[in-house]
């Protein structure tokens, strides 16, 4: 089982209160020109100086992705990866700011909040797109709260804000029998899915990794995942046609299905975020693929 998201943005305690699209497009940011007229009058020049205004070209960033749980494992590689795809980014999650130093830190905006108390007006002011990354353990009532209600919450709060674009990250169900598919994690996270696909049936976008490696920062301690996940990922690229029949037998997926880089996972997202063309429920195997698109 995967236990790599984050559920950082949310309270434990309540509240009162497939298929997928994917065509091939351009990945350059999308900038809007800003042009400024002046004239040097006040520098005392002549008219044949300063009759002809001057455009100057300003590059404004268009793209602004709030992600949620953006200081977790997941959610600090895609605000890393977004940051350096040009695209401003607002973290939001309890605890704020990570604990550990960056260079890229200092361009994301760190809010500190609860999904279920946020002041939303507030955080999607301006957003293009928004990023959950939440979801965790813990008993049956926790899970459907962490992984489903928390997000259902963030996707109802997006659409009536008229946030465009809503991306989910949830999880492979690595061909588990259905009793176990009924428990609260997996629950959770496909109540969640078919809320976000209702309300953004063309711009909705749903990935669903497997075990996730990387180098895990865990209170200021260094987690190297990516020991183990890059080898099997390079194991599994190697035999994939050995593999794949096998992948059909009931839960052969909880040792078959291969590993996703963070990387690639937040690549992926960013993939989302920029192509308008890019919605649905995505794969393993999709996921890849769209990473290594962003990397052309």
């Amino acid at each position: 089982m995967t236990s790599f998201l984050s559920f950082s943005a949310i309270s434990a305690h309540p509240p009162t209160f497939s298929g997928a699209s994917f065509r091939p497009r351009s990945f350059s940011p999308r900038l809007f020109k800003s042009c400024v007229k002046c004239t040097y009058a006040e520098a005392g020049l002549s008219s044949a100086s300063w009759s002809a205004p001057i455009d100057i070209v300003a590059d404004v960033k268009s793209e602004r992705v709030v992600v949620l749980g953006g200081n977790g494992f997941v959610g600090s590689a895609i605000c890393k990866a977004a940051i350096s795809n040009g695209i401003e980014v607002v973290s939001v999650s309890r605890s704020g700011r990570p604990n550990f130093e960056d260079s890229w830190l200092d361009q994301v905006t760190w809010v500190t909040g609860d999904v279920f108390y946020l002041n939303w007006d507030e955080v999607l002011l301006g957003a293009t797109a928004v990023v959950s990354t939440i979801g965790g353990f813990g008993n049956e009532e926790q899970m459907k709260r962490i992984n489903g209600e928390a997000n259902v919450t963030a996707v109802n709060a997006a659409k009536d804000f008229g946030v465009p674009k809503f991306v989910l990250i949830t999880v492979h169900d690595y061909n588990l029998p259905p009793f176990v598919l009924s428990n609260g994690y997996f629950t959770g996270k496909r109540n969640a899915e078919a809320e976000l696909l209702s309300k953004y049936p063309t711009s909705g976008v749903v990935l669903r990794p497997g075990f996730i490696y990387g180098k895990r920062k865990v209170n200021g301690i260094e987690v190297p995942l990516d020991l183990v996940g890059e080898p099997l990922d390079k194991i599994y690229d190697s035999a994939e046609r050995f593999i794949r029949p096998l992948r059909s037998l009931p839960a052969s997926d909880l040792i078959l299905a291969p590993p996703v880089s963070v990387d690639d996972l937040a690549l992926a997202v960013i993939n989302a975020v920029k192509d308008g063309d890019f919605f649905g429920i995505f794969t393993i195997e999709q996921i890849k693929e769209a990473a290594a698109k962003m990397r052309v």
